[in-house]
């Protein structure tokens, strides 16, 4: 039996990975600082202190909290214009919220997470919403599924998550929840992370009812 299904949101029901990644090399270029090859493929699922804290250790002037700031206010400015919503992210929300609790549980900020929902009428439709920023530690960390499903009251064998990254992947798994992946094809996630998913799919339509139950 299913209790309860949780979401990742930034690859998932957003396509913001290039969008961070396009305003934290801007932040770095702007310091003169060159970007790490493996930096991109690192930062996905930081935490907001452990991602601004790796922007500062590369060079960025400022604290990490004022670099946070600063990246954090262009991704606002990014969403404002446009909001990237996956194709099925509105409807996969929708359809498995009107047969299960939903939590979800994100790397980013709860100020975009909050911005993100609330611009896609989506808010009330997530009984619980938890930031790697308000636990312990990001991701491949389970702290934040951990805390989600402690929210959610729900047994973690009986919870789905719905990933695409390897360290979302890793996460979900590490906190015993069953995982449904949904890679994205322009930052797909390392063969070991995908080995730890119970389902593979290629897009959220494909993410029902009967496939979580």
């Amino acid at each position: 039996m299913t209790d309860a299904v949780v979401f990742d949101l930034d690859g998932v029901l957003i396509d913001s990975e290039p969008l961070w990644d396009d305003v934290r090399r801007g932040v770095v270029a702007s310091a003169g600082r060159d970007w790490p090859a493996d930096a991109t493929e690192a930062l996905q699922g930081m935490s907001t202190p452990e991602w601004s804290a790796y922007l500062t250790d590369i060079g960025v002037p400022g604290s990490a909290e004022e670099v946070a700031t600063r990246v954090i206010d262009g991704m606002v400015e990014r969403y404002r214009s446009h909001l990237p919503l996956l194709p099925g992210a509105v409807e996969a929300v929708q359809r498995l919220a009107s047969r299960w609790p939903l939590g979800l549980a994100s790397s980013s900020p709860r100020r975009l997470i909050d911005t993100v929902l609330e611009s896609a009428r989506l808010t009330e439709h997530f009984r619980v919403t938890v930031s790697t920023e308000e636990v312990g530690a990001g991701k491949p960390s389970p702290a934040v599924y951990n805390e989600v499903v402690g929210r959610l009251g729900a047994d973690s064998s009986q919870v789905v998550a719905i990933e695409d990254s390897s360290n979302g992947l890793r996460s979900a798994s590490a906190a015993g929840l069953r995982v449904i992946a949904v890679p994205n094809a322009n930052y797909p996630p390392q063969d070991d992370a995908l080995a730890l998913a119970d389902v593979v799919v290629h897009s959220l339509d494909e993410v029902t009812t009967d496939l979580v139950s």
